[in-house]
């Protein structure tokens, strides 16, 4: 599993309608696609920041390099950051919708040692839940606890899932 995100920052002023329309008629494009575990399409204030699990690297790149998808946003947006974590854990909950999304970076220590770190990370089912996923960036060492929830989770800097797309959502596995 490769966890992979890139976030696209709009002016102030952009029609959100415009990425809204834009993922009610491409959205559909990767619903099939091979080596996806999943993509949520994702948007909070102005910005647009998809977020995908991948079953494989093969996946990945071919989005990535062989005109797998990632032309529309170069051509539309410029060439983000793509932020990619190899993934450690991965839960399916028990809700049906993935709605709302959520996203938590943070750090390790210095002096942390990764191999403990990252043997404790773990995801519980909560109420709620549709899926969770946790990557560790060993360049960076951060690590991304990403989680899709049916309804809000209450909480501030909350994604809206425009749509969700989940080829291989039943074949994703971690670590």
């Amino acid at each position: 599993m490769i966890a992979m995100q890139y976030e696209i920052a709009l002016p102030a002023d952009y029609d959100m309608e415009i990425i809204r329309e834009r993922v009610r008629t491409r959205g559909h494009a990767l619903d099939d696609f091979p080596g996806l575990g999943f993509k949520a399409y994702l948007i909070r204030d102005t910005q647009y920041a998809p977020f995908y699990v991948w079953n494989t690297a093969a996946g990945m790149a071919n989005f990535l390099y062989r005109g797998g998808g990632f032309q529309g946003i170069l051509a539309s947006f410029g060439r983000p950051v793509v932020q990619h974590w190899p993934g450690v854990a991965f839960l399916r909950g028990d809700a049906t919708k993935a709605n709302y999304a959520t996203r938590e970076i943070t750090r390790l220590a210095p002096e942390a040692n990764p191999i403990d770190v990252v043997g404790n990370l773990a995801l519980e089912n909560t109420p709620g839940l549709h899926s969770a996923a946790i990557g560790v960036d060993p360049r960076t060492w951060e690590v991304v606890r990403f989680s899709l929830w049916e309804e809000h989770p209450g909480e501030e800097g909350v994604y809206e899932v425009l749509h969700f797309s989940e080829p291989e959502l039943g074949s994703i596995t971690a670590g």
